[in-house]
């Protein structure tokens, strides 16, 4: 070091740290409100890395015409029917709002079952109010989140064009980058891949499956909006074995208060018996053959994920929770590669 320098070497290295960590908080508190895009980002890539390489390398595909064709491919059949399963569900929360006489039927029906039974017969009643305020500000929050989903779609497309084509700097420097030696990088991303596919491929199948026998369920015992029942369970149904009862235990409840006692018990088996089962056995078949996320990290994951994300933080928020252990898991096996180093330096010494 000479006279001049003002900061030795070690000084600069921590005063360069400081001015990285600063900016770095900047640029994540200005980025937090399109936080969504950049994990949607990075699930998307994971979902389409192979087809991508696959039409590039095998069918020699420009690299850009890939990236389009993904892209577009993408809104089909993951984009446009989210958009369809808010309109439905949009639609209708406004008919029930305009139609309260329904409702009221409803709950008188289930009071005079099950308000009686519990020594408070307006019990539902005052829990429809509650209800009631909790609905209208979600659509409110609905209508005024739609600009903000609108710019995270169009900043997750924008970003996953450029990582299409240029898939190999993109991983290049991922790997570069992060503080892992080449083996757990490779170990980080085939993990990534396999919570990726099982969370979202895995239980889009259970989701669709265990939505359509609910469909079923209710078309056969005589409940009413069997198609709009079938879509709520399968989005309720991202949480493991609590989400589909939500839907057809108050079903059943309400046939057997309009009198129709055989169909309510009958929708009472259909579900415990077949549809609470269909998550049970399907996803020890996911967990073979892509991987699993274990119950709890979803129930928990699912907490985090909808104040954060909203609808789709079904999704997001136990990827988001997996991703995190499975780098803390991996940051363990660092720590310990790096111990047994230095064991064996002192030792050598």
């Amino acid at each position: 070091m000479s006279n001049n320098d003002v900061f030795s070497q070690k000084e600069r290295n921590i005063i360069i740290l400081i001015i990285v960590i600063i900016l770095g908080g900047i640029i994540l508190y200005a980025t937090s409100g399109i936080f969504g895009a950049f994990l949607g980002t990075m699930v998307m890539y994971t979902l389409f890395r192979n087809l991508n390489i696959f039409l590039i390398e095998k069918w020699h595909w420009p690299k850009p015409v890939s990236s389009i064709f993904i892209i577009i491919l993408s809104v089909f059949i993951i984009v446009l029917p989210f958009v369809g399963i808010g309109k439905m569900l949009f639609n209708k929360a406004i008919e029930l709002q305009q139609n309260p006489h329904w409702i009221k039927k409803i709950m008188d029906a289930i009071n005079h079952f099950v308000g009686d039974k519990l020594g408070q017969p307006d019990l539902i009643e005052k829990q429809l109010e509650a209800s009631s305020t909790y609905l209208g500000g979600l659509l409110t929050s609905a209508l005024s989140g739609a600009a903000n989903v609108f710019l995270e779609i169009t900043v997750m497309y924008f970003l996953l064009y450029f990582l299409f084509v240029n898939y190999k700097g993109f991983e290049g420097g991922l790997v570069h980058y992060l503080p892992f030696d080449d083996e757990n990088a490779v170990a980080f991303g085939e993990e990534l891949k396999n919570i990726t596919y099982s969370n979202i491929i895995g239980q889009t199948i259970i989701a669709i499956i265990q939505g359509a026998c609910l469909a079923l369920g209710f078309w056969m015992f005589g409940a009413k909006d069997p198609l709009f029942w079938g879509v709520i369970c399968a989005i309720l149904s991202f949480i493991p074995l609590l989400g589909p009862p939500l839907i057809f235990v108050p079903a059943a409840v309400i046939l057997l208060a309009d009198g129709h006692n055989w169909q309510g018990i009958g929708m009472l088996i259909w579900g415990f018996g077949l549809v609470i089962n269909i998550d049970n056995v399907l996803r020890l078949i996911i967990a073979k053959k892509l991987g699993d996320i274990h119950p709890i990290i979803t129930v928990v994951g699912v907490i985090i994920g909808l104040p954060l994300f909203g609808l789709i933080g079904l999704v997001y928020g136990p990827l988001l929770l997996a991703y995190f252990l499975i780098a803390v898991r991996i940051y363990k096996s660092n720590k310990r590669l790096s111990l047994k180093e230095g064991t064996r330096v002192v030792v050598d010494e």
